[in-house]
């Protein structure tokens, strides 16, 4: 039987309707239609479902929906500041060929955009450990690193 739950998700409020066994990455795609939060393995382990409840990042597989009740998620379709304008994270992710197949690239831009959230300015080395949560079977992660260094770059010099 499905109950209510209310929550913000990229800044709207929501009231969803929800069964209790259903997992918040679910509850995201079918309840509340936002499918760029992708279901990868479904147990936790490549971190293509990330999404930062109440400003931390979570496997959204791992959650139930109605876990989320009070909260705010923010996913990958929330990130952008306006229609017209993609994150800096996402521009660096074009920018730097930090997306291949794409699969995984909406939750590595939430572990990042949580990561630099933390530590704006990170090394090399916090980047490694903050994205290691999250599988890539294309890029080497190379590209990867080198857009979210150069997305905390234009992240620090806008905010100066």
């Amino acid at each position: 039987m499905s109950q209510s739950i209310f929550l913000t998700i990229n800044g709207e409020a929501r009231e969803l309707a929800v069964e209790p066994y259903r997992s918040l990455l679910d509850v995201l795609r079918y309840e509340a239609g936002l499918t760029g939060t992708k279901k990868g393995c479904d147990v936790g382990d490549c971190g293509a479902c990330t999404v930062i409840l109440d400003a931390r990042p979570v496997n959204s597989c791992l959650v139930l929906g109605v876990e989320a009740q009070g909260c705010e998620i923010v996913t990958i379709e929330g990130l952008q500041p306006s229609p017209e304008r993609l994150h800096p994270l996402q521009e660096s992710f074009i920018k730097h060929g930090g997306a291949q197949c794409g699969f995984c690239t909406p939750g590595m831009i939430m572990m990042a955009k949580a990561l630099l959230d933390e530590i704006p300015d990170p090394t090399e080395e916090q980047i490694r450990f903050g994205i290691a949560g999250n599988i890539c079977r294309c890029t080497g992660y190379t590209r990867i690193i080198d857009a979210i260094q150069a997305a905390a770059q234009e992240i620090n010099r806008n905010n100066s």
